[in-house]
Parts: structure tokens; C-alpha cells; sequence
């Protein structure tokens, strides 16, 4: 128990890849798309295995999507942290004090 009062838990990790969002680019690309798919001009399409994403707005709306349960447990260990920690002290100024 006192090994892991004053344990911390490591930072969070995560993958982050920044994206470039460019409007124009995309508008030139669902124009050409357009104009292909009105001329009757067929493209075979690749497969990488990753699904489409077209629009990047309201993707990051929920916001707490983030928060898993090994936030929560840390959370709960650090209350009882904090507790424990009152617990002592509380005992120490009585001791001190009135003993």
C-alpha cells in the first residue's frame, strides 16, 4: 500500500497525424467526379482497405469519446489516494494535538 501511495500513473500515449483540410481541393475533386460521371468516363477505384471519408466536418464532436475506463480507474485510485492521505493527517493533528 505505501509502494503505491505515491505512484503516479504514466502519461497517455496516443497516435496523433495531423490532417490538411483543403476546401478548394476537395471542390475541384467532386466537380471532376461530377463532370467524369456525366461524360460517362468510369475509373476503377483501388481498394487500400481503409473506409472514405469526404467531408471532415463533425468528426470530432463527441468529446468525450476520449475518456476511457482506464481514465476513470486512475481517477478512483487517485481519491483514494487523497483519502488515505486526510485519513493521516486527521490522525497526526489529533495525536499531536490532544494525545
Amino acid at each position: 500500500m505505501i509502494g503505491k501511495f505515491f505512484h503516479t500513473p504514466p502519461s497517455k500515449q496516443f497516435n496523433y497525424r495531423p490532417r490538411f483540410y483543403d476546401p478548394d481541393k476537395e471542390e475541384h475533386d467532386n466537380r471532376v467526379t461530377r463532370i467524369k460521371e456525366e461524360m460517362g468516363i468510369v475509373e476503377e477505384k483501388v481498394d487500400d482497405g481503409k473506409p472514405f471519408r469526404a467531408n471532415l466536418r463533425g468528426q470530432f464532436r463527441n468529446a468525450d469519446a476520449w475518456q476511457t475506463k482506464s481514465s476513470s480507474d486512475s481517477r478512483k485510485s487517485q481519491n483514494k489516494r487523497l483519502f488515505v492521505f486526510v485519513f493521516i493527517l486527521a490522525i497526526a493533528f489529533y495525536l499531536y494535538f490532544f494525545y
